[in-house]
């Protein structure tokens, strides 16, 4: 019982990981022309814009820092999900 959820914890850990680095990667196509016309930057726009667009309010004159609160929101989510693991862990007596 107690792999499975180490198991459920650490893969929710790496999804949100590389969501993070797929969040980067997208906000770094901006600086070459045509790259989001790409299948890549297709690709990471469809994953990416859904949860980026929540955060579109973040901009000063033309610079948009949607990419950084979103990046910060899941650095909250991810340490959240560390902490429930942690409480979890210790009702059950494991650690």
């Amino acid at each position: 019982m107690v792999t499975v959820i180490s198991f459920v914890f650490w893969l929710l850990d790496r999804a949100i990981e590389l969501y993070i680095m797929a969040i980067f990667v997208y906000a770094l196509m901006s600086w070459f022309p045509g790259a989001y016309q790409t299948k890549v930057g297709r690709f990471l726009g469809a994953i990416v814009e859904p949860f980026q667009r929540w955060f579109n309010f973040a901009t000063i004159g033309m610079i948009g820092f949607a990419p950084l609160v979103a990046v910060f929101v899941l650095g909250i989510i991810r340490g959240g999900l560390s902490y429930l693991e942690q409480i979890i862990f210790h009702l059950m007596g494991v650690m």
